[in-house]
C-alpha cells in the first residue's frame, strides 16, 4: 500500500491535466466554468496529452503493485480495491491540503 501512496506524488501531474481539460472542455460547454481565454488549440490536443499521461501512470502503478501483491498475504479481491483507494490519497493531500 505504501507504493501506491508514493506513486500518488507524481499523480499530481495527471490530476492537474485532467482538471484543466474538464474545466475548459465539458464543464465550459455546460456553462459550469469559463474557458481559459488563451485556450484556442481545441480539446483534441488536450486529449492527446491527458490520455497517454494517465495511461502511463496507471501502468506504472500496476507494474509496481504486482510484485508487492504477490509478497503480501492479502487476497487479490481485497488488495486491488484497497490499492485503488490508497493511490489517490497523497495526490489529494498535495493538491487540496498543501
Amino acid at each position: 500500500m505504501g507504493v501506491n501512496v508514493l506513486l500518488g506524488v507524481p499523480g499530481v501531474v495527471p490530476a492537474c491535466l485532467l482538471r484543466y481539460y474538464v474545466s475548459n472542455g465539458p464543464l465550459a460547454d455546460l456553462g459550469r466554468t469559463r474557458r481559459e481565454p488563451t485556450e484556442n488549440d481545441g480539446m483534441l490536443l488536450w486529449l492527446l496529452i491527458v490520455v497517454p499521461v494517465n495511461v502511463v501512470l496507471l501502468l506504472v502503478r500496476w507494474l509496481a503493485d504486482r510484485p508487492v501483491r504477490r509478497r503480501t498475504g492479502l487476497d487479490p479481491r481485497v488488495y486491488w480495491p484497497a490499492g485503488a483507494l490508497t493511490a489517490p490519497v497523497s495526490t489529494f493531500v498535495l493538491v487540496f491540503v498543501l
